[in-house]
């Protein structure tokens, strides 16, 4: 049970969250190509001609390329979960768990100390689960992530639950 962990405190409903089904979720993001909010501050528009245009000079070029087939698809996917890094939003877990209205922070408790932070923030927190495609086992289950991306570099491990206050 060492790698379960669980939202409790001022909560309507206590919560126990298992990292290790992650890969499976839907809601999963590839943190080698995620952008935190504070580094995410290019024109969208022009990204998107550029990528248009590039790949209207590549059609040009090289003539039209027919959409991969399911079978190859499955298989860029499957590639991708065995080498990928991957993360999860923080935000569902804690809607769930639903904080009573007195409720103002979070505090995560860790075997490196306990960090406290207002709820608001912890509605942006990223959990990483996967490191090319391997679980954390050595300083996880799992690694925080401020929304921002402040703590890219250093994420908070030894995560061993959340405590609503």
């Amino acid at each position: 049970m060492e790698n379960v962990l669980s939202i409790q405190g001022n909560v309507k409903y206590s919560i126990t969250i298992d990292p290790g089904v992650w890969i499976f979720d839907d809601r999963k993001i590839d943190l080698d190509t995620y952008s935190f909010k504070e580094e995410d501050k290019r024109d969208e528009k022009e990204e998107y001609t550029k990528a248009i245009s590039k790949h209207w000079d590549r059609e040009i070029s090289e003539g039209a390329i027919y959409p991969p087939t399911m079978k190859t698809e499955r298989k860029f996917e499957k590639e991708r979960v065995l080498n990928g890094t991957f993360g999860i939003p923080f935000k569902p877990f804690l809607t769930n768990a639903s904080p009573l209205p007195e409720a103002k922070e979070v505090t995560i408790v860790s075997s490196e100390g306990d960090i406290t932070v207002p709820l608001d923030s912890a509605y942006e927190m990223i959990l990483q689960f996967s490191q090319n495609g391997k679980p954390l086992k050595e300083d996880g289950p799992v690694h925080l992530f401020w929304g921002d991306g402040s703590n890219k570099l250093n994420p908070i491990r030894n995560i061993k639950a959340f405590l609503v206050k």
